[in-house]
């Protein structure tokens, strides 16, 4: 009874940690040397790959950035608001995206607009 309890067990964990979603989006305030040294600091939106399963979203916004992510099919939708937009400050974002193996698009919409990648890039 005992190793059949820990058969089920084993086999649960396994379906389990498979069935594991690995999406995450989170701002980075550290940003490492090596990203920082691919920023373009004029270009507005920018995508840098790790070269394992994360992207880094470089992000320029004239005001303070409101974030949310969802995922539906193989896209992932990235979604800035920049609620007070103030003409004379520029403030740089950086985040971090994992994305799970199912997703093959990122999206970003800023104040409900789609705005395309000005620079897609690797570390690598």
């Amino acid at each position: 009874m005992k190793r059949l309890f820990v058969s089920v067990f084993l086999v649960i964990s396994i379906l389990s940690a498979c069935n594991s979603s690995t999406l995450s989006f989170s701002e980075i305030e550290n940003v490492p040397n090596n990203v920082q040294e691919k920023v373009d600091s004029n270009l507005k939106l920018q995508l840098i790959n790790d070269g394992k399963k994360g992207y880094y979203i470089i992000f320029q916004s004239n005001g303070d950035v409101e974030k949310d992510l969802e995922a539906q099919g193989d896209t992932v939708t990235i979604k800035f608001n920049v609620p007070n937009p103030q003409n004379d400050v520029v403030k740089q974002k950086t985040y971090y995206l994992t994305t799970d193996p199912e997703h093959d698009v990122i999206e970003v919409l800023v104040n409900g607009e789609s705005l395309p990648f000005d620079n897609v890039t690797s570390l690598y």
